[in-house]
């Protein structure tokens, strides 16, 4: 299965797969509880994600932008003020305005309990557009990166939104490291992975 670098060009249907991907997301919920919406609070949201992380070059997709890893290279994954800021924009919208600071506390919560050491990839955000799913791609749009980790020895980290995507993870050697808990929210599940010999 060929995956590929994404470009700009790519950002547009990638943000409109990452929405529908994320939409029975239980953060996604918990984040923007109306599912009317959801749909365009995800696009903002994942929108902005592809442009920042867009710099990195790691992010890597199928031919058909039917799915995406989106990773941040060691100690290069922590958001900056403005990109928290960006994100924050992204999502705003009058309804949701006394949803916001808690669910910005929560997501600035789980990204303090990301590990600063060792240096390690991060990959932000796996999604794959509904009617693909369970074909494979996931896999192949982790493999260049998690290749990579094995050739230089490096980590990789993760947060798993959903239960059900820990043994997807573990299949590529992540492991659990606790739960975390959102708050008035869902649980969430930081993932590590050593390299592979």
């Amino acid at each position: 299965m060929n995956v590929r670098r994404a470009t700009e060009a790519d950002v547009g249907a990638l943000t409109r797969m990452l929405a529908r991907a994320f939409m029975d997301d239980p953060v996604a919920g918990w984040s923007c509880p109306p599912e009317r919406l959801r749909p365009a609070v995800l696009e903002r949201f994942h929108g902005t994600r592809l442009r920042q992380l867009l710099a990195h070059r790691e992010i890597w997709t199928t031919d058909d932008c039917a799915c995406a890893a989106l990773w941040a290279p060691p100690k290069r994954w922590r958001t900056t003020w403005r990109e928290d800021l960006a994100i924050a924009r992204a999502v705003a919208r009058p309804r949701l305005a006394a949803r916001l600071p808690l669910a910005m506390a929560g997501l600035l919560g789980v990204e303090r309990e990301h590990p600063r050491e060792p240096p390690h990839w991060y990959l932000a955000v796996l999604g794959t557009d509904p009617p693909a799913q369970g074909q494979g791609l996931g896999s192949a749009a982790l493999g260049p990166v998690l290749e990579q980790c094995d050739a230089d020895g490096v980590g990789a980290y993760l947060e798993s939104s959903k239960e059900r995507n820990i043994d997807f993870y573990a299949r590529h050697g992540f492991r659990v490291m606790r739960e975390l808990r959102l708050p008035c929210g869902p649980a969430v599940w930081p993932m590590w992975r050593d390299p592979r010999e």
